[in-house]
């Protein structure tokens, strides 16, 4: 067995435990007649996994059996949100000619059990005029990361997280990569590729963009301290590129502001270009504290979205953190590592809004808000875009393992069990490396090293998931707004 091998099988078997505790959690929405348990309200079922639009041969059986009891109703859900959409059809269609599209304050009133959504919105005309109050919590999230400190590699290495966050890097590098070639052979050879990092932090992902040869790219976030630091990132890069003779380095620029109230075209360096891939990293699910903001980020992503290029972005699954919840019979629940503090009612959790306070191991500690999916790609298809995949961590790793083998290993994304001499593994619960002792015991093996997370880690991991939308052609309705064939 090579090394790499049993570095994958270890993740393999780690992801097999989480699929073992994802079909305990299923089991709290569904018996055996594929009825809902009475503990759950009746309301609960908008939270199950995933639209019509998904591609159910990436999922469990078991999931893919509920979604087939679970579709007539989210049809009904959908068709609900369409029939809001029609209510307040004059006051968006004001805000969609808009000149300046900056989204104000916003009163959601959802009453899931009665099917009845009221949405009434109230929007200004620039970005001085948003009152505190009607930020919302944007201010918050935004001091949060201002205020996380740049740490070297010695100090992240030392973190109780390294190897989750490798792997999630891991995950984005796989997903990066997959659309950008994806994008370059439908493309002539050296024909420009031009991306914006939506949200993009401290420039975490500056490098893949360079791996990827793409020719220019857009930064986008709304922490300015957080920007500076990507300023700094790409201006190091791009120092030691041209010390050691590379490459020409992507062309670049930045624009601070809060992407779920600005229309970032205006501030683009030229804003009738076009873009072959937006990315948006663990962060777009912050735009469903309302619909007006959720709107406003859809279109600054799909916007300038060429036809044939691609939105992709990991979000937490809002199903998974409300199946927690309910079986925890809590509104928090985590480990040592991570803590999820809910704050809705979680039998009745609205479409948005449904505020959750996330803590990951000094990482991260703002509000969050769930996304449910159905709606979501209600929202996409309104701004021209197509679901094309959404895969669980897990699923996603099953499908690129092979593809990703070096890249998994040379990044570091797995922990090595037993550890070495004078090493300390980074779990400290009893039960963080039980899954990789079974491992080795059912191998037979008493001296084999392998290559996992711990329990602790991949706990928060599976909370998470990819989406990959892609940009289609449109007519034009008579009264000029674009209508999308989806």
């Amino acid at each position: 067995m090579s090394e790499i091998n049993e570095l994958e099988q270890a993740l393999v078997m780690v992801a097999a435990d989480a699929d073992s505790r994802n079909y305990e959690d299923q089991k709290l929405y569904e018996n055996d007649e594929g009825q809902e348990e009475e503990a759950i309200s009746k309301d609960s079922y908008i939270y199950t996994k995933i639209s019509d639009d998904v591609d159910t041969n990436n999922y469990p059986s078991q999931v893919i059996n509920n979604l087939k009891e679970s579709k007539k109703r989210q049809n009904e859900d959908l068709e609900n949100v369409t029939r809001s959409e029609r209510e307040s059809k004059t006051l968006k269609r004001k805000y969609e000619n808009s000149e300046d599209g900056v989204t104000k304050s916003q009163r959601v009133h959802s009453n899931v059990a009665n099917e009845d959504i009221h949405q009434k919105f109230k929007r200004d005309d620039s970005e001085d005029d948003i009152t505190t109050s009607q930020r919302g919590y944007a201010n918050v999230v935004a001091t949060h990361y201002n205020k996380l400190e740049e740490k070297g590699l010695d100090e992240r290495f030392k973190s109780r997280i390294v190897h989750l966050r490798n792997f999630h890097n891991w995950i984005k590098s796989m997903l990066i990569n997959e659309y950008l070639t994806k994008i370059k052979d439908g493309k002539r050879h050296n024909a420009p590729v031009r991306v914006h990092d939506m949200c993009c932090g401290k420039g975490g992902d500056l490098l893949k963009w360079k791996k990827g040869g793409i020719s220019h790219l857009i930064c986008s976030d709304i922490a300015e301290v957080s920007l500076d630091q990507c300023k700094a990132r790409y201006t190091d890069m791009k120092n030691r590129s041209a010390r050691d003779r590379g490459p020409n380095l992507y062309s670049i620029e930045y624009i601070a502001g809060d992407c779920s109230r600005l229309r970032l075209r205006e501030k683009y360096s030229d804003p009738s270009m076009s873009l072959d891939l937006v990315s948006c990293q663990f962060a777009f699910h912050y735009s469903f504290e309302s619909l007006s903001q959720a709107e406003c980020m859809f279109r600054n992503a799909a916007e300038c979205l060429q036809p044939g290029g691609y939105f992709i972005g990991t979000i937490p699954d809002a199903y998974e953190i409300v199946t927690r919840a309910k079986k925890c019979n809590n509104k928090s629940f985590g480990n040592k590592v991570y803590e999820v503090s809910i704050d809705f009612d979680i039998n009745k959790p609205p479409l948005f809004g449904a505020k959750y306070n996330f803590q990951l191991d000094g990482v991260v500690n703002c509000p969050e808000f769930l996304v449910y999916f159905p709606i979501l790609v209600k929202l996409a298809k309104k701004f021209g875009l197509k679901l094309v995949r959404t895969e669980k961590f897990y699923d996603f790793f099953e499908r690129m393992k092979e593809e990703g083998k070096y890249l998994l290993t040379n990044m570091r994304s797995l922990e090595a069990y037993p550890a070495p001499d004078s090493v300390q593994l980074v779990g400290t619960d009893a039960s963080d490396y039980i899954h990789a002792e079974t491992f080795i015991t059912k191998e037979q093996r008493g001296s084999l090293k392998i290559g996992t997370l711990s329990k602790s880690e991949w706990e928060v991991s599976s909370l998470y998931t990819t989406f990959v939308f892609e940009k289609v052609k449109n007519t034009w309705n008579a009264d000029g707004t674009p209508l999308y064939d989806i």
